[in-house]
């Protein structure tokens, strides 16, 4: 059961707040936001998603710049508490269209009627959009997606002009068109967190990929769909000794509770009747060999007693016809370091480092880039 349940924004504003069941004191919101916002002068590094403080336990998750937190005095799952922020974020994200502190503020009396519904007196009712429907009223007001960054890790890269509008799926799922129109529409994104370790000298040491087929559904009617995936998709590491080089192997993975898996087994079709809103029709690992879309080689040397020199190659991997937007390249520096100084290779263009002290990390970022060759950092310590 939850205590409480509240929003904060990065600077800890409470923006939502809602207390269920009154067994929390009621400054639980900046307690919280202290011990997260100070954690690492506790010599631990990041707060955790779950931590306890004076017998409160406080939950929290990071969705588009806000904390989603949830507390409790009882002991509760911590995965149950997080995947429940994560539905009430992207619960919210449907109603609103767009996720961030603006829209909060502008639709404060819908979000408080939508945490209602979703929770009494601390237990959980339901988290489907669709469901909803039928219990909330209230319209949302929208606000200006145009102000909106792009899609994110999903629009790291670009393909030519294949790229879908930024304000394509930033529209409320309870919202017609104008002229009482419905939107008949349905996207769907493939997002993956590629984790991979180097050697020194540049080979792949360990490599995996956890990813998510995502949709978000506009359509009227409840109607069927099938999507079809890749013929050569085989599932367990069992697979990887009878199936050669072009096939798909994935460690594991799970689907939605809409997917019906009746011919997935024969022909690598899911078939889905989609609900409302957007949702992750399919979560996926795999740790099969794979080409990484860019490939990093780090030189350190010593230059001195208290001096040390290291030289960054990061290369791009993919075609020459795909091209990166908004690269970020962040580097830890020992504890220990006092000062750092950053140079460029000469005609390096649209690039910008930073030193964060506070947190002993080296930034460089690359506006769009085909092929990033190098980039000499001095680290004097």
């Amino acid at each position: 059961m939850i205590s409480q349940l509240f929003v904060l924004s990065q600077r800890g504003d409470n923006i939502v707040f809602r207390d269920y069941r009154g067994e929390v004191q009621r400054g639980s919101a900046e307690i919280f936001f202290r011990k997260v916002r100070f954690w690492n002068d506790d010599g631990e590094g990041d707060a955790p998603p779950a931590f306890n403080v004076n017998g409160v336990n406080y939950f929290h998750v990071r969705v588009s710049g806000l904390l989603f937190v949830a507390t409790t005095r009882v002991n509760v799952s911590p995965s149950l508490v997080l995947e429940l922020l994560q539905r009430i974020a992207r619960l919210i994200k449907d109603y609103l269209g767009v996720l961030n502190e603006d829209s909060l503020r502008k639709n404060f009396v819908l979000v408080y009627e939508l945490l209602d519904e979703v929770l009494d007196f601390g237990y959980v009712q339901t988290t489907s959009t669709e469901v909803l429907k039928s219990y909330v009223f209230n319209a949302p007001v929208m606000i200006d997606a145009a102000r909106m960054p792009s899609l994110g890790p999903a629009a790291i890269f670009m393909q030519g002009n294949k790229r879908m509008p930024g304000t394509a799926i930033t529209k409320s799922v309870v919202v017609n068109e104008p002229g009482g129109r419905r939107r008949e529409e349905i996207f769907v994104d493939v997002i993956e967190k590629i984790s991979v370790t180097f050697s020194a000298s540049g080979y792949i040491l360990t490599s995996e990929i956890d990813g998510t087929i995502q949709m978000k559904s506009y359509l009227t009617g409840n109607p069927e769909i099938l999507l079809a995936l890749n013929d050569d998709l085989n599932i367990g590491r069992d697979y990887r000794s009878s199936y050669g080089s072009g096939a798909v192997i994935l460690d594991d993975c799970n689907f939605h509770e809409s997917v019906q898996l009746n011919s997935f087994d024969i022909d690598r079709t899911l078939t889905l009747v989609p609900p409302d809103g957007e949702f992750s029709v399919m979560n996926y690992r795999m740790t099969q060999e794979f080409k990484p879309p860019f490939r990093i080689n780090a030189l350190l040397e010593e230059a001195g007693l208290l001096k040390a020199e290291l030289i960054l190659k990061v290369q791009a991997e993919f075609s020459s016809s795909i091209t990166a937007n908004s690269i970020l390249v962040q580097m830890p520096v020992p504890t220990y370091t006092t000062r750092v100084s950053l140079d460029l290779e000469p005609g390096a263009v649209a690039n910008t480092t930073d030193y964060k002290e506070s947190s002993k990390r080296l930034e460089w970022g690359l506006k769009k880039r085909l092929l990033v060759d190098l980039s000499i950092l001095s680290v004097q310590s």
